[in-house]
């Protein structure tokens, strides 16, 4: 009789507690398996950003490398263009002072050659006889050269 009273009263309401138990845990296993494909989806929606962030980022670094290894090309070109224009004004001006040293070289041993001359010819010519001898012979080489 316990039998029957119990399955008349408790039984559908512990078999009602049971499925919706059961119920319960299949519906906590579906959303579990529904949060586990969501965490592979958003995994791997996590790598593909992350992917294209490493992209991204080598695609900068080349970038940058490129740019500085151009500033630095230009740097070097540069500097070689003044390096150039330095070199050049400095033989310029090497060459200038060359030139004027020769001229001033120059200027001063005609200086000294007409020094010269005049001490020669002054001893050679201290008394009037020597000089009339002298004067004679440039009148005769004058008139040489004229015929």
């Amino acid at each position: 009789m316990l039998l029957v009273i119990l399955r008349a009263f408790a039984w559908k309401p512990i078999m009602q507690a049971i499925k919706a138990r059961e119920e319960s845990i299949k519906g906590s296993l579906k959303s579990a398996e529904e949060a586990r494909r969501e965490m592979e989806r958003l995994k791997a929606d996590n790598e593909v950003i992350m992917e294209e962030a490493r992209r991204e980022r080598d695609e900068l670094l080349k970038e940058a490398r490129d740019t500085r290894d151009k500033l630095i090309v230009e740097a070097k070109n540069q500097a070689k263009t003044e390096a150039d224009k330095l070199i050049q004004r400095a033989r310029t001006g090497i060459e200038r002072e060359k030139v004027m040293a020769i001229n001033d070289i120059r200027n001063q041993i005609a200086n000294f050659s007409v020094d010269i001359a005049e001490k020669i010819l002054g001893e050679k010519l201290k008394d009037s006889k020597e000089q009339n001898i002298f004067i004679e012979k440039l009148l005769d080489d004058m008139d040489l050269k004229e015929n």
